[in-house]
């Protein structure tokens, strides 16, 4: 008996399409432009989306804080 195996998505099923992280989107004098030649529909959706994690920027991180002297005395 043979079990298919959902495949496991790593990077959750809620990732929003955005052209800037997808495969075929290609970075164009400031623009993001589709290499297959899509738009995304009024929706925002694609046919051709496919999430590529090495394209998103991650977040700033947050600034650290100011410590004073007193802060470490005992």
């Amino acid at each position: 008996m043979l079990f298919h195996r959902k495949k496991k998505d790593y990077f959750g099923d809620k990732i929003e399409t955005d052209c800037a992280y997808c495969r075929f989107g290609s970075d164009f004098d400031g623009a993001v432009v589709c290499k297959v030649g899509l738009d995304l529909e009024p929706d925002g959706s694609c046919r051709k989306f496919s999430y590529d994690p090495l394209k998103r920027k991650p977040f700033a991180p947050p600034p650290l804080r100011e410590y004073d002297p007193d802060d470490f005395k005992l």
